[in-house]
C-alpha cells in the first residue's frame, strides 16, 4: 500500500475554537455590569420608518462618562420611538430625553443583581467551553477515520496531541476572559 498523505486541518478548528471565543466576548459585551458601554444598549431594536432597526442606526452612540450613555437622534420624529424601545428593553435603564439627545444615566449594581450577572456570565463561558468541545471532537473523529484510513500510530498521537493543545488553549482563554468579567462585574 503507498503511503498516504494524512492531513488535518488545524486551521479550520481553531478558527472554529477562534469563532466561540469571539461569540463569547460579544455575550459578555451585553452584560450590564456597573459601568457605561455602548455594546450594551446594542440588542435595542427601534420601530424606524416602519421597520425594526438595532438603535445605533437611528443615532450616534456615545459614553461621555463612565456612568452614562447618550444617543443623538439624528430624525427628531425617531425620539419618541427610541425612548419607548430603550423603555421596554429589559436594561432596567430610564431614559431621560433632552430634544434629540436620550442620555441613559446607568444605575449602580446590587450585590444581589451583581452575583446573578456572575453565573449568567459563567453559563455563557460554559456554552463556549461547549463549543470548543465539539470541535475537539470534531477534530478527534477525523483523525479516528484517518488512522481507520491508514494513518500509522505515532502520526494519530502527534495530530491528537495538537488537537488537545488548540482545545486547551481555547478553554483556558475561555476561563480567563470569564474571570476577567466576573471581576468587573463584582467591582463596586
Amino acid at each position: 500500500m503507498a503511503e498516504q498523505d494524512f492531513d488535518l486541518d488545524l486551521d479550520d478548528l481553531q478558527r472554529r475554537m477562534d469563532g466561540a471565543m469571539t461569540a463569547l466576548r460579544q455575550e459578555f459585551a451585553t452584560l450590564r455590569t456597573g459601568r457605561a458601554s455602548a455594546s450594551m444598549i446594542e440588542p435595542v431594536m427601534v420601530d424606524a420608518y416602519g421597520a425594526m432597526t438595532p438603535i445605533n442606526q437611528v443615532g450616534t452612540v456615545n459614553v461621555p462618562e463612565p456612568r452614562m450613555v447618550t444617543i443623538n437622534v439624528w430624525d427628531k420624529s425617531l425620539v419618541g420611538k427610541a425612548e419607548k424601545a430603550i423603555r421596554e428593553s429589559g436594561l432596567g435603564i430610564n431614559p431621560v430625553v433632552d430634544g434629540t439627545i436620550i442620555r441613559l444615566p446607568i444605575p449602580e449594581l446590587n450585590e444581589e443583581r451583581r452575583r446573578e450577572l456572575t453565573k449568567v456570565a459563567a453559563t455563557y463561558a460554559e456554552n463556549a467551553r461547549v463549543a470548543i468541545r465539539n470541535v475537539r471532537r470534531d477534530g478527534m473523529d477525523q483523525l479516528k477515520k484517518m488512522k481507520s484510513d491508514g494513518m500509522s500510530e505515532d502520526d494519530h498521537k502527534i495530530w491528537s496531541d495538537e488537537v488537545q493543545s488548540l482545545t486547551d488553549a481555547a478553554i483556558a482563554g475561555v476561563d480567563t476572559a470569564l474571570e476577567t468579567k466576573q471581576e468587573e462585574i463584582m467591582q463596586v
